[in-house]
Formats: structure tokens, sequence, C-alpha cells
């Protein structure tokens, strides 16, 4: 597939700082295990794609509940968990950005290394996640 000649619309120095800032709070909020406090900045329903060991894909709509079930089991564990990440953003347009991470979580003491992407909308004059893509937990998405 060839990409259009024209990439669209190029974010300036403001919008990548925008998204940037929006990074951090989500990280501070995990990091501190407040998983309403993650909650409050999706889009929902909220779209998770993943896959589970078999290799078999999945998709499934999360309500607001639903998305607290399951990152309360993630986040919430109450043990010391840290972060490193290295983003990597793709404008599609002002209000539509997909992001690529590679991070690094170091929960109790234990690292791993994770690639996942998100697309976040802006809405309200706010940057909303909407749709989560990580490997690997079909397990626990159902």
């Amino acid at each position: 597939m060839t990409p259009p000649a024209d990439p669209g619309f190029v974010p300036d120095a403001a919008d990548l700082a925008e998204l940037d800032e929006w990074f951090r709070r989500y990280d501070a909020l995990a990091e501190a295990g407040d998983v309403a406090g993650t909650a409050d900045l999706a889009m929902f329903p909220l779209n998770t794609v993943t896959d589970d060991a078999a290799g078999e894909g999945s998709a499934r709509q999360l309500d607001r509940a639903a998305y607290l079930e399951m990152m309360g089991g993630v986040l919430g564990g109450g043990g010391d968990l840290r972060m490193e990440s290295r983003r990597t953003p793709y404008f599609l347009t002002r209000s539509l950005a997909v992001v690529l991470t590679e991070a690094e979580f170091t929960l109790d003491g234990q690292r791993q290394r994770v690639r996942y992407a998100d697309l976040l909308v802006r809405t309200g004059g706010q940057w909303r996640f909407q749709t989560m893509v990580q490997g690997g937990w079909g397990g626990q998405t159902g």
C-alpha cells in the first residue's frame, strides 16, 4: 500500500505538548492505582483489541463498570508500580491520534516490557482514549 502524497494534518509543538501532558496525567493516575481517575480520561464505550496465548484475536467494548473491573485487577493491585514509556504519536487529524507505546513496567521489583497502541479522540476540548490495543489480554477480557 502506498501512502498518500499529502500526509494531511501535521501537529505543531503545542499539539504534541498537549498530548504529552495528557499521558503524563494518565501515567501518574495509573502509577497511583487510581483506576477511577484513568476511567475519567476515557471515552465510553471503550474498545479493547487483543489476542490470547494461542494467537486468537478478539475485540470487545467496555462500559465504565467493565473497565473499572478489568483495570482494577491490573492497576489497583496495591503493589509498587513504576512505568517508563516511549511514545510515538501519529496524528490523523487535530482531534484523532494513534499513539504507539513501548513501555517497561516494574511491579514490586518484577520488570515487564510491553508494546501497545491507543486511539485518542479529542472531544469537548479534552483528549480521551477510546481504543486500547495490546496483545496477550485475551484470557482476561473475555
